[in-house]
């Protein structure tokens, strides 16, 4: 029998729009045009946090970033600094080291995009491993994860598992700006993604008549759009183990989808890694639902602006694509032009705006009396003693 996703329904999404969004009043002028048409109205819960509201903070935050943009991490070697440590990979982001049975985890302040790092974002590391251990935590019901502690703001350190070469992408709406985007392979006249058939005559940046599952294999250089027969027939995964991590990534994105909205976003996809530990249980693990992994947008302008043929606000890196899409080609340059520091620091308050919004809590910028590096370091050091 072949296997095919199972499109399950999105949450409903709300009632108010609005052009004008006064807590993010940079957003408007990174907006860029699309060829829209109306859509049934969504439903959308009023913003649970109005952290924002306070533009003081804002300032607060740009000014702190670009301060600290030639501070940035953008590289670890706890291999030379922790004793039993094993540098084991570097990823586009995270540095991963091997010990005695755990990972170590080191999510750095790298940004990448169109499968190349791009530039170094104040604070991201530490709000992208912050974001992702606060959804770990409130996923637990849903799926067991790996993770065994965060002992510092950049680390998570993880249970060995044997991840499987698959990612389970998820999404909502009809968007992106990469070759792999729906959108891109909406817009290029394909209806057959992934094992899913595409109704015919959606517009950019719509909503789905259901959430859709894309699964891509990870590659080392390219991320590659796979169905569930391939997966089996590849040998990635066997029939049972793609239906139940299937099952759980469409509960997790649904979960995630009204967690958002309870707070005035829409998470409009996602993507998740799956792993085995020692003892053949299925875990979570990498990161969830952080703006490196999803798109957000805002929800009480989402609406009104697609109506109006204008991009959604989004929460994400999304707009540091389409800014490097406009000045040059990612894929093909070689060498590609410095991300404006204004862009730089506009991404870093997004990541905290999302942070903050979604934890109902404040980043807390951290200070420099001490290196990051030193003070990772000093941290995983004490806590791997004691495992």
């Amino acid at each position: 029998m072949a296997l095919s996703p199972s499109p399950s329904p999105s949450p409903a999404t709300a009632v108010k729009s609005s052009l004008k969004t006064p807590f993010l009043p940079s957003l408007r002028r990174f907006a860029r045009f699309s060829m829209s048409a109306p859509q049934p109205r969504l439903a959308v819960a009023s913003s649970a946090s109005c952290l924002s509201v306070d533009a003081g903070h804002r300032e607060d935050v740009l000014a702190a970033a670009r301060a600290f943009v030639p501070k940035c991490l953008s590289e670890t070697h706890l291999e030379l600094t922790v004793p039993g440590l094993k540098a084991k990979a570097r990823g586009k982001v995270r540095d991963i080291y091997e010990g005695k049975g755990y990972m170590v985890l080191v999510t750095t302040d790298r940004q990448s995009a169109f499968d190349r790092v791009l530039a170094s974002i104040p604070f991201k590391g530490q709000v992208l491993n912050k974001t992702s251990i606060w959804w770990f935590s409130k996923t637990e019901h849903i799926v067991p994860n790996a993770v065994i502690c965060s002992p510092d703001k950049n680390v998570t350190i993880a249970k060995k598992c044997s991840v499987f070469p698959v990612e389970f992408v998820v999404r909502g709406f009809v968007t992106g700006s990469t070759d792999t985007s729906l959108w891109t392979v909406y817009n290029s006249g394909r209806r057959h993604y992934c094992g899913n058939i595409l109704p015919d005559g959606m517009k950019k940046n719509q909503k789905l008549p259901a959430n859709i599952l894309t699964p891509t294999t990870k590659a080392t250089n390219h991320d590659v759009p796979v169905s569930p027969d391939e997966i089996v027939k590849m040998g990635l995964m066997t029939e049972d183990e793609y239906l139940e991590v299937s099952s759980k990534a469409m509960s997790l994105f649904e979960y995630g989808q009204q967690v958002a909205l309870d707070h005035g976003l829409l998470l409009v996809d996602t993507k998740y890694e799956f792993g085995k530990d020692a003892d053949g249980n299925i875990l979570l693990v990498d990161e969830v639902h952080t703006p490196d992994s999803s798109r957000y947008w805002i929800a009480s302008s989402y609406q009104e602006r697609f109506n109006a043929c204008l991009e959604p606000e989004n929460v994400d890196k999304e707009f540091l694509r389409l800014w490097f899409k406009d000045h040059c080609n990612p894929y093909e340059d070689q060498v590609l032009p410095d991300a404006p520091e204004d862009l730089i620091c506009e991404l870093a308050w997004r990541y905290i705006f999302l942070y903050e919004t979604i934890t109902n809590s404040k980043f807390q910028i951290p200070t420099m009396e001490e290196s990051i590096h030193d003070r990772i370091s000093r941290k995983v050091s004490e806590v791997l003693e004691s495992l």
